[in-house]
């Protein structure tokens, strides 16, 4: 809000033109009662005398308010002292009530804010000691049984060492997808943008999950058939990531004898939209808010009994937004779930 002049200013000129008029009209009378009236004296006295009380006035208003104002900021914590000296000390109530309402305002967005944050910190570490008690407990179990003599069994020993491998695995892939995150959101991990065909990686993909796929008679496939290459712009490597993790879920939660369908449609003449759509469980409207933030699961017990670190959905849209890119999600109960992000298009030469 602008103050256009200084309201102390306003204060200490009435005031003076006040006290200066009816010192003048009191010199006047006393000259006039004892004396003849000296205009020239009177002019100059007058003139005199609203500069000193001007200046008086001034001086001391400044000086009171901004003692007091200064202790209000110093008890309520509300504003550097610094900051204050830096403003123009005002008279006007209406003013200093909004800067301090204004401030007041922003300390309560700042406090609700850190609420929120401490709130998902607590979320988050929960999450965290979750995920990685469950494979701690399991690999500890298998060493614990072998310890106490399950090692001579030759049969139980190569099982349960398989199992606390997996254990291991599990925790490994946690730590590298949190260090993932990390390094994502504090702009450490770069990407290096290239060239590539994004149709040969998703047939790359398809090709590594088609096990998995046919254990629940899943149908990796392309809406049509493309034969011809589409390159794009982007980091391989972390857009590999992306796509093996949205078709890596679309197979563990769809349904038996169920799709993955993968499209690529020309959004604009710079972007592709990809678009990867199966006819699962689907996702209930209000869960899709919260889908990509870290360890969210629609359904815990299912989700950890499926496996996985928890990370990838929060790992995709981080990848995305690090190439500048969007992603998008739609899903309707008992129909399935469409996952698509954006891409650009590859110059052609």
């Amino acid at each position: 809000m602008g103050i256009k002049y200084r309201k102390s200013y306003k204060f200490a000129l009435k005031s003076s033109l006040v006290i200066v008029l009816f010192s003048t009209l009191l010199l006047m009378a006393l000259q006039h009662l004892f004396f003849q009236i000296n205009w020239l004296f009177t002019v100059t006295f007058t003139l005199l005398f609203f500069a000193f009380c001007f200046f008086v006035l001034q001086y001391r208003v400044e000086r009171f308010i901004y003692r007091r104002i200064q202790k209000i900021y110093k008890e309520v914590s509300i504003l550097d002292e610094s900051v204050l000296r830096n403003q123009p000390v005002t008279t006007d109530m209406q003013t200093l009530m909004y800067e301090v309402n204004k401030f007041a305002t922003d300390k309560k967005v700042e406090i609700e804010s850190l609420k929120v944050q401490e709130e998902y910190r607590r979320e988050f570490i929960g999450n965290v000691a979750h995920e990685l008690k469950t494979p701690l407990f399991t690999v500890q179990g298998y060493v614990s049984t072998l310890l106490d003599g399950g090692v001579k069994d030759k049969a139980i020993r190569k099982k349960y060492l398989e199992r606390a491998d997996k254990g291991i695995e599990r925790l490994i892939d946690i730590v590298n997808d949190l260090d993932m995150i990390t390094k994502l959101e504090t702009n450490e991990l770069k990407v290096n943008i290239q060239t590539f065909d994004i149709i040969e990686l998703f047939q790359n993909v398809f090709d590594l999950l088609e096990m998995k796929a046919d254990k629940k008679d899943i149908t990796l496939m392309f809406d049509k058939d493309h034969y011809r290459s589409i390159f794009v712009n982007g980091d391989r490597e972390k857009i590999n990531q992306v796509v093996l993790n949205l078709v890596d879920n679309s197979i563990k939660y769809g349904k038996d004898n169920g799709t993955t369908e993968v499209s690529i449609e020309s959004l604009t003449d710079k972007k592709l939209l990809i678009r990867i759509t199966d006819n699962g469980y689907g996702i209930e409207k209000k869960h899709i808010s919260r889908l990509f933030e870290r360890f969210y699961r629609t359904d815990s017990s299912r989700s950890r009994d499926i496996g996985g670190s928890g990370l990838g959905l929060s790992i995709v849209k981080h990848i995305i937004e690090a190439h500048n890119e969007h992603i998008y999600v739609e899903s309707k109960i008992g129909v399935g779930s469409e996952f698509s992000f954006t891409i650009e298009k590859a110059v052609k030469k």
